[in-house]
């Protein structure tokens, strides 16, 4: 078994092609070990939440490899298998279905991956404090309350690797420190890797380890 849960060596990536071309991944080499929790730091437009999604297999990569668990993925299906059972992500902008409840957002989210509600989602909901509006739609609830709701679907399904794009960025700051301090129980106590991009130090220093990004590439890391 591999140390490493996700190991990225020198990702491509762009968009556009010719001189009108993007180049938003420039050779990028990345490692996050087995029950890590890492935080991504950098100006906007470096490049961090295409590199969270390529780690997520939404995007896949120009050039590189990506290795999750010690092995590449082959195919579709092998690929499909791997985002729907074994990554969570909680995107900057939630992607929840207007149309159904909180409740029901996690609950196609499982059911989608062959599981169902379970008392770990009710926990979450009432870990995160949005246990009284799991019933109401989206448009139902504060900006704030969506995110945290878009937290619980994440990780309802106990995937290895989650990925949080800016997870803190509509919350206040008793909210922000409420999901920071259970991401970080998550990963210290049950081993929970967690890739996060953030633009606050604060943030980062729930994490265990910092890397910055630039022009598509990594700068310094710390601890």
């Amino acid at each position: 078994m591999s140390e490493n849960l996700v190991e990225a060596k020198g990702l491509e990536k762009s968009y556009g092609r010719g001189p009108a071309a993007v180049h938003v991944l420039r050779g990028l080499d990345l490692s996050v070990g087995r029950g890590e929790f890492l935080a991504v730091m950098g100006p906007s437009g470096c490049g961090k939440s295409t590199l969270l999604h390529v780690l997520g297999l939404i995007t896949p990569p120009d050039g590189g490899e990506l290795l999750l668990d010690g092995q590449p993925l082959l195919g579709a299906g092998q690929m499909l298998a791997w985002r729907r059972r074994r990554i969570g992500f909680v995107f900057q902008r939630f992607n929840l279905l207007g149309v159904l409840s909180g409740y029901d957002n996690v609950a196609i989210s499982l059911r989608v991956r062959g599981l169902k509600m379970d008392g770990r989602a009710k926990e979450l909901f009432a870990a995160l404090g949005v246990e009284q509006v799991m019933h109401r739609k989206p448009g139902q609830m504060s900006i704030g309350e969506q995110q945290r709701v878009a937290v619980v679907r994440a990780l309802a399904h106990r995937p290895d690797l989650l990925l949080a794009d800016e997870p803190t960025g509509n919350l206040d700051s008793a909210n922000s420190q409420s999901l920071l301090g259970l991401l970080r129980e998550l990963n210290r106590r049950q081993g929970q890797t967690i890739v996060m991009i953030t633009h606050s130090a604060e943030a980062a220093g729930f994490a265990d380890r910092t890397v910055h990004m630039k022009d598509g590439r990594l700068l310094e890391q710390s601890a």
